[in-house]
């Protein structure tokens, strides 16, 4: 009975029957607690939009291009200009596409640095001037990058409806009522109308079975429909940038608020 004893007494004071530190998997949980998961989808809603618009953005463009050089505009001085700030525009998407994968990243980084995980991760936060200053700095080029989408996304809406009126140009041509009658010749589309060429522009205006042979060419069915998704990835860059101005806010609001103490967000 006394070796028994001295078992059981040696088994509690043992290191090996004592309680240990939380598992794997408390710790995946405790890390994904301070996830920014707004901040997150926001940068993949953004990633997304922005390639969206600008990789059809920039097909689309080179397609219009074609399609005004072969069909309505075959001076090459007419629309000069116009090929010039389509260059100009195809340019200025390199850019944006490169600014806001760099702001997205810096917007993620800047949520997980304002939560709870860095906190237990990094020891104690506490916050600074400098880093309520900077937080918001964030929240105001944000609230200006929103505004300024809001404008982008209005414009590529601009294409799609010019594309949209030729086409149901095209299936009115089509339909059985107006098919193989002479009305059909009557029927015209003029792109000098739009204000993207000048009206001497030769021939400008476009009619009957021309027009629709328009419509059944490669460039014209590509450039509208990638036209459509651009104006969606500009649309989802807009509401990327609602959800990042939300978290930007909230944020700066909690930073300012709780200055004097360790504070720590989740959003």
């Amino acid at each position: 009975m006394g070796g028994l004893h001295e078992v059981r007494s040696f088994a509690r004071n043992s290191s090996i029957f004592s309680p240990v530190g939380p598992g794997c998997f408390e710790c995946c949980i405790k890390c994904l607690g301070g996830v920014p998961y707004a901040s997150l989808v926001a940068t993949i809603l953004c990633f997304s939009g922005v390639a969206l618009f600008c990789g059809c953005g920039h097909v689309a463009l080179a397609g219009t291009v074609a399609i005004l050089e072969q069909h309505f505009s075959t001076n090459t001085s007419d629309h000069a200009l116009l090929s010039e700030v389509i260059q100009l525009m195809q340019y200025v998407i390199y850019g944006i596409a490169s600014f806001f994968f760099l702001y997205g990243i810096i917007l993620l980084a800047e949520g997980f640095y304002t939560t709870s995980a860095v906190k237990e991760l990094h020891g104690e936060f506490k916050t600074t001037a400098c880093g309520r200053c900077i937080s918001g700095m964030f929240v105001f080029l944000t609230y200006v990058l929103g505004v300024a989408w809001l404008g982008v996304f209005g414009f590529s809406a601009v294409p799609v409806f010019m594309f949209y009126n030729i086409w149901s140009t095209c299936e009115v041509i089509k339909s059985p009522q107006t098919n193989g009658t002479a009305g059909v010749e009557q029927i015209c589309v003029d792109i000098r109308q739009y204000g993207i060429i000048p009206w001497n522009a030769f021939p400008g205006r476009i009619c009957g079975s021309a027009l629709e042979n328009i419509c059944n060419t490669n460039e014209f069915y590509m450039s509208y429909h990638l036209f459509i998704v651009a104006c969606a990835g500009a649309g989802a860059t807009v509401i990327a940038l609602l959800i990042y101005m939300m978290a930007t806010t909230y944020n700066y609001a909690v930073l300012k608020f709780k200055s004097r103490e360790d504070c720590c967000t989740k959003f």
